[in-house]
């Protein structure tokens, strides 16, 4: 089993991983749209869905998998008026993946979170 991080403080906080990689399949953790480099989190559903899609994407390519290799995604908005505006992105990401995929609406750690998104991938063959 191996355990990447993003570097975010949140991971050592809380105890997690970003991602863990185990028996070919890369679990990755629900991932806010924060941009882990500055630490600063975008007002918009669209640019913090971005992010959270920039950041997925890093996780799996070190992983040696990618957004191509994702089996599993899942959704998570407070409002889910706010997911519309992201199918362009998400059709962009997992369009030639076509994972199996769900919304949930909930809640999220802070108020200003307006998606999460968790996939699951195989390691490229």
């Amino acid at each position: 089993m191996r355990r990447l991080s993003t570097g975010s403080p949140f991971e050592a906080q809380i105890g997690y991983a970003r991602a863990v990689i185990a028996d070919g399949v890369v679990h990755v953790s629900g991932t806010t749209g924060y941009d882990y480099a500055t630490m600063t989190l975008p007002e918009g559903v669209e640019a913090q869905c971005a992010n959270a899609l920039a950041t997925i994407a890093r996780v799996l390519d070190e992983a040696g998998s990618g957004m191509d290799q994702v089996l599993r995604v899942r959704y998570i908005l407070p409002q889910r008026a706010d997911f519309p505006p992201c199918w362009p992105l998400l059709s962009r990401a997992f369009g030639a993946a076509r994972p199996a995929a769900t919304m949930i609406q909930a809640g999220l750690m802070e108020p200003e979170m307006r998606i999460e998104i968790e996939v699951t991938a195989r390691l490229r063959p």
